[in-house]
C-alpha cells in the first residue's frame, strides 16, 4: 500500500499528465504569461459550469475577498458578519480595509453560520453578511437572504472550500458562491478545483460589480495608464488558467468520489460512540466534501491524532483556535460552539485518489483505537 496523504496531488497530476503538460507547454510557446487567452477561456468555462454571469480570475482567494469587499464601496468602521469557526483570510481582508469583523457563532451540525446569532449581531453599522461555506457545504442561504433583504445588507460568499456544492430551494438555487451579491473562491492546489500555485476568482451576476472588480484587480484602471481608483495587481496567471481548464471537466467526478469516500467513512465510523460523523444528505444542499471532519466527543481527539500519526495516517485540525480567540482578531466574545469545536474536530484524509485499501486501513486503525 502506498503512503497515505491528506491530498495526493502527485497522483492527480499523473492521471492528467499528458493534457496538463501540453497545456503548460502551449502557454510557454505562445509567450502570453499574463492575460493570455486561456484566462478568458477559463473564466467563460467556469461561469457556464456554475451558472453565474461573471467570473473574474484573480491572484488568490484572499485577494478575491479583499477585492470583493472593495467593490461594495464600504466605509471605514462598517461591520462585516463573519463566522468565528473559519480560516483567517476573511477577517484579514476586512481589517486591512479598515472595516470591522463581527464574529458570529456556528452550528455544531454543519459548522456553518448560526442564523439566530447572525440576527443578534446586526447593528446600525452592519453592511455585509459573509457566510463561509466551510468544508464543502453551503450555508442556509434562504434564511441569510431573508435577513439581508430585511436589513438592506450585502451577502458576500466565501466559497473557497465549496466549489461544486449546490443549493436548491423553491426561490434560491444555484452553485455555491453564486447565490448572494458577490462570491469568491480559491484555486489553492489542495482545493476541489486547484491549480499548481495560487489562484482565485470573484463571482457575480451584477454587471456593475463585475466591472468594478475587473478595474480594482487591474491597478484601478480600465484604460492602460489611466487609474480611476486605487486598486491592486491581482491576476490569474495564464499557466494556472490553462491547468484549471484541463481539470474543470473532472470536477463532478472528483466530488462524486469525495462523497463516496465520506459515505464509506460514515458507514464504518458511525458505530463508534465517541465520534460524531458529518451529515452527507441535506434537503436543499449538496456537500462537496473538501474536508471530512468528525467531532470527537470524549476528549480523546489529540490522542487519536497522535495514534494515527504513529500508524502513518495524516490528519488535520481545522481549526485549533476560533477567530475571536486569535491574537490578531481577539475580542471578548463568548462563542460557545466555535470554541468547543476547536477542541473536538479532526479531519481525515479525503481526496479522489485515496484508494479503498487506504481508507479501509484508516477505518480499521480508528476502530482499533476506540476498542483498546
Amino acid at each position: 500500500m502506498e503512503g497515505i496523504e491528506m491530498v495526493n496531488l502527485k497522483a492527480q497530476y499523473n492521471r492528467l499528465k499528458p493534457e496538463i503538460d501540453a497545456a503548460i507547454q502551449g502557454v510557454c510557446q505562445e509567450g502570453a504569461f499574463i492575460r493570455g487567452l486561456q484566462v478568458s477561456q477559463f473564466e467563460t468555462n467556469l461561469a457556464q459550469k456554475i451558472g453565474v454571469k461573471h467570473v473574474i480570475g484573480v491572484a488568490n482567494g484572499t485577494d478575491a475577498l479583499q477585492i470583493a469587499l472593495m467593490a461594495l464601496d464600504l466605509e471605514p468602521g462598517d461591520e462585516i458578519l463573519i463566522p468565528a469557526f473559519a480560516y483567517a483570510a476573511l477577517p484579514e481582508a476586512v481589517q486591512l480595509l479598515g472595516l470591522k469583523p463581527v464574529f458570529v457563532d456556528v452550528r455544531e451540525n454543519d459548522f456553518l453560520l448560526d442564523i439566530s446569532d447572525v440576527e443578534n449581531k446586526i447593528t446600525n453599522r452592519t453592511r455585509v453578511i459573509a457566510p463561509v461555506h466551510l468544508f464543502g457545504l453551503t450555508a442556509e442561504m434562504d434564511a441569510l437572504v431573508d435577513i439581508a433583504q430585511k436589513h438592506g445588507l450585502y451577502i458576500l460568499e466565501d466559497a473557497a472550500q465549496s466549489m461544486g456544492s449546490k443549493y436548491c430551494s423553491e426561490r434560491i438555487f444555484g452553485s455555491s458562491g453564486t447565490l448572494g451579491d458577490i462570491g469568491t473562491t480559491s484555486f489553492f492546489p489542495s482545493k476541489n478545483l486547484g491549480c499548481y500555485g495560487d489562484g482565485g476568482a470573484v463571482f457575480t451576476n451584477s454587471d456593475a460589480l463585475a466591472a468594478k472588480v475587473r478595474m480594482l484587480a487591474n491597478h484601478g484602471q480600465t484604460q492602460k495608464y489611466h487609474h480611476e481608483v486605487i486598486g491592486l495587481n491581482s491576476r490569474l496567471d495564464t499557466i494556472q488558467a490553462a491547468i484549471l481548464n484541463i481539470k474543470l471537466p473532472f470536477l463532478d467526478n472528483y466530488i462524486s468520489r469525495r462523497v463516496e469516500i465520506a459515505g464509506r467513512y460514515n458507514d464504518s465510523l458511525g458505530i463508534v460512540k465517541s465520534l460524531k460523523i458529518p451529515q452527507i444528505k441535506f434537503e436543499r444542499r449538496t456537500h462537496a466534501f473538501h474536508q471530512y471532519t468528525v467531532i470527537v466527543e470524549d476528549g480523546t481527539r489529540d490522542q487519536l491524532r497522535e495514534f494515527l500519526k504513529e500508524n502513518g495516517i495524516p490528519s488535520m485540525i481545522y481549526y485549533p483556535l476560533p477567530l475571536h480567540k486569535q491574537k490578531a482578531y481577539a475580542t471578548k466574545d463568548e462563542l460557545k460552539i466555535s470554541e468547543q469545536l476547536c477542541q473536538k474536530v479532526i479531519s481525515l484524509p479525503i481526496c479522489p485518489e485515496l484508494s479503498n485499501e487506504q481508507q479501509t486501513y484508516i477505518i480499521n486503525k480508528i476502530q482499533s483505537f476506540y476498542k483498546s
